[in-house]
């Protein structure tokens, strides 16, 4: 092979790697096995968030401490708490760059969430139609979808 098509290969090869790992970040879609539970219980107060966008653990513990869910008692019956908990840690994150444990059991504190929203300046999470960075479906058109394509964003201007 000369230098210029091994070139062309490496170029090839690379830009695949990068369109791939872009791929995923983009689309953790919701599985399609979710329980009824989980979107009765945890979409009634928040967007039903695709478990690939939290770790086994990080899972574990949301679900340990319902009673003290980020300032709210969440706390649901014992059969539904399995249920749900089993489910979330069956579709969690696992490619090593998305399985870190989640400082707070935050998703918005993760390392992957930090670094793709690191252009989004600290005013734009304040305002009165995004609130909060937890709040993806502010900017991310499909997010109820598992899609948060950087090409399907609608930053809201108030």
């Amino acid at each position: 092979m000369n230098l210029t098509n091994m070139k062309k290969t490496i170029f090839i090869a690379a830009s695949l790697l990068l369109a791939s790992s872009s791929t995923f970040a983009a689309k953790m879609a919701m599985p399609a096995d979710a329980p009824a539970s989980y979107e009765a219980e945890c979409a009634s107060c928040h967007m039903a968030y695709p478990p690939a966008l939290l770790s086994e653990q990080s899972w574990k513990n949301v679900m340990s401490s319902l009673s003290k869910h980020f300032g709210t008692d969440a706390s649901v019956d014992a059969k539904t708490q399995a249920e749900i908990t089993s489910w979330l840690i069956k579709n969690a994150a696992t490619r090593q760059k998305y399985s870190e444990t989640a400082p707070e059991n935050r998703i918005t504190k993760t390392s992957w969430f930090i670094r793709k929203h690191d252009e989004v300046r600290v005013d734009v999470w304040k305002r009165a139609s995004i609130k909060s960075p937890a709040n993806c479906g502010a900017c991310h058109i499909d997010a109820a979808k598992g899609i948060f394509s950087e090409s399907n964003i609608k930053i809201p201007a108030k």
